[in-house]
């Protein structure tokens, strides 16, 4: 699925705001947000998770249809999308990827409009598919996926099309008395990502009738999948307009009464303060801008594949089956056409599954590459998107070397090491970072290899953009540590700093305030010898905010904390100091800039 899927201009904030203006019919598509209150009723309560238990895998047709790499859209821009170009992807998925797990064929934007990207409508509103694009419409082509054993998925932005309200004379289907212009409000205020469709008025049932219509639709024509595009708040839009919540519940209630199970998706870039209204009405949001660069080639790492490692860990504590992260295509598996090193389509690969995002590919499945296939069928990499772990989350702060990972059902740890660097560099995970010490077994995912015992940490030399991925087996017990609160009397705290409650913290306390030159000092951190320790420090911090951190009278290092998700959630990481035998003191320092509210520390007792 595609995050904005309408036409999007090269760089990222055009993109997020223009694609094509669609106006008098004319598409500019993706969907944005909308507003209003979910007058629609109290959507109904979601079912046991049959739809989403697992992230979704398949392939999407947006990344090749926005892309300018040669040949793809040799009948102008996003002209690859055809039902000859969908049911050859259909061919190829079902023969060289279904037996991984792949199972989704996603059709994106564009199929009811012409290669002019003029829109076409049925009698009651509805979207009606291109005769040219797809000559023999939609249910044929759902019809021919589900032959080969696979789902079909379809595409829609939010709101009432422009081109489909007809002066408000056009009647809704099967709902006597209603016509588009009671489904919208009187003075057609727009909505979406593009502001290329009109705000639905869910003060008036007919709203809800028209959702309803088009639900029952997909269902009849035989979709599984419906990606929702250009909702907010998101696709960086915000206002009453752009607040879509409305829609995505009557989306769900739609979908309830249409008589067969759909997937629904959200898109793009979701506003996580609204992280509970997606969880509760929808299966899955984006939680980003698209992967694609609207380039020569499908993606780029600068734009915007790498933007993933700051923007994943909010949304961490998200998913769960039933609803998950988006982290967008997964664009590895035709090497040039991709526009990747063959290190970052291994990182790609690896933090979309140790995010469980959905495991999706706009790439062309038909030419496919041997390293590409063997990214898309690790089935040791698969099972970590796939299994019942929770989502990793980095255990390190955020800079060009990272340490992400989870612990896993059966005492075992998930560990991804990542060099974002633009050189190669080596990258340590240390067991203390997992609450662990001693010997550990590793198996390296990628490899296929055992790699042995590793006492205590392991390091790896990486290339730039490169990655491992470990299933890390603790051998010994858990670390002996002290805990101390940041909160606690004896510390010192300057500056802004204060203390303030906090229901997620331990103590239910924490420091906050820290900007512009608060501190908090912990006083008085005794160990038995000199060495480097592994400190766990538990913070909340709603956006990412670095510190300097300090032992002692040392100089400090500025360390990034990536983000909890919001300000009523503790996460940590663990950061490297020098202790002496004794007492020692640990400082978090925001110097000029604002900082994450610090719970406690956590120091073993030996190195």
């Amino acid at each position: 699925m595609r995050s904005s899927s309408y036409p999007v201009l090269p760089t990222r904030a055009l993109r997020a705001m223009v694609v094509l203006a669609l106006t008098a019919g004319i598409a500019t598509t993706v969907p944005a947000a909308h507003a209003g209150p979910a007058t629609a009723g109290p959507a109904p309560a979601k079912a046991a998770p049959a739809v989403a238990a697992k992230p979704y895998m398949g392939w999407s047709s947006w990344s090749m249809q926005s892309s300018k790499y040669p040949g793809l859209n040799p009948d102008g821009d996003y002209s690859y999308l055809t039902e000859a170009n969908v049911l050859k992807q259909t061919d190829a998925l079902a023969a060289k990827l279904k037996k991984y797990g792949y199972d989704h064929v996603n059709i994106d934007a564009g199929w009811w409009m012409d290669k002019s990207w003029k829109t076409g409508f049925d009698q009651y509103g509805r979207q009606t598919p291109d005769p040219v694009r797809f000559p023999h419409g939609m249910k044929s082509v759902a019809d021919h996926i589900h032959s080969k054993g696979l789902k079909a998925g379809i595409y829609l932005p939010v709101g009432l099309e422009k081109g489909a309200y007809g002066d408000g004379k056009v009647p809704v289907w099967n709902a006597p008395g209603c016509t588009t212009a009671d489904v919208v409000y009187s003075d057609l205020r727009t909505t979406n990502g593009w502001d290329n469709a009109y705000k639905l008025n869910f003060a008036n049932p007919c709203a809800q009738k028209y959702i309803d219509s088009q639900a029952q639709q997909f269902a009849d024509w035989g979709y599984d999948f419906l990606k929702l595009d250009g909702v907010g708040p998101g696709s960086f839009k915000s206002g009453d307009n752009y607040n879509n919540v409305a829609d995505v519940a009557a989306w769900q209630k739609a979908i309830a009464t249409a008589g067969r199970p759909i997937h629904l998706e959200l898109s793009w870039s979701l506003d996580i303060g609204h992280a509970a209204d997606w969880k509760q009405y929808s299966n899955g949001w984006r939680i980003d801008t698209d992967v694609e660069c609207y380039c020569n080639t499908l993606v780029t790492w600068e734009n915007s594949v790498n933007d993933r490692w700051d923007d994943a860990p909010a949304w961490s504590r998200k998913a769960a089956p039933g609803g998950w992260n988006d982290l967008d295509a997964i664009d590895v598996g035709n090497g040039e056409m991709d526009g990747l090193t063959k290190a970052e389509r291994q990182s790609y690969m690896t933090l979309w599954a140790i995010n469980k995002s959905p495991l999706f590919t706009g790439d062309d499945i038909t030419k496919l590459d041997g390293y590409g296939v063997s990214l898309l069928t690790n089935k040791e990499v698969i099972a970590v998107d796939q299994n019942d772990s929770p989502v990793a989350r980095p255990v390190t702060p955020v800079g060009d070397q990272q340490v992400w990972g989870t612990k896993n059902p059966d005492g075992s740890y998930t560990v991804a090491l990542f060099n974002l660097g633009d050189a190669p560099a080596s990258v340590t995970a240390d067991w203390a970072s997992f609450g662990f010490s001693g010997n550990a077994s590793v198996r390296d995912l990628w490899n296929k290899a055992d790699l042995g015992t590793h006492k205590n940490k392991i390091t790896e030399a990486l290339p730039a953009h490169g990655s491992r991925l470990f299933t890390v087996k603790p051998g010994g017990g858990a670390l002996t540590t002290t805990s101390y609160e940041a909160e606690a009397t004896a510390n010192t705290l300057s500056g802004n700093a204060s203390v303030a409650g906090c229901d997620a913290c331990s103590g239910g306390k924490k420091v906050g305030n820290l900007y512009t030159g608060g501190k908090v000092r912990i006083n008085d951190v005794t160990v038995k010898k000199d060495g480097i320790y592994t400190v766990q420090v538990a913070y909340v911090s709603g956006d990412p905010r670095s510190v300097t951190v300090l032992s002692n009278s040392g100089n400090g290092t500025s360390l990034k904390f990536p983000s909890t998700g919001d300000w009523g959630t503790a996460e940590t990481v663990s950061v490297q100091l020098a202790l002496k035998a004794g007492s020692n003191t640990i400082t978090f320092d925001s110097g000029s800039g604002y900082a994450p509210d610090i719970d406690r520390i956590v120091v073993p007792q030996s190195v």
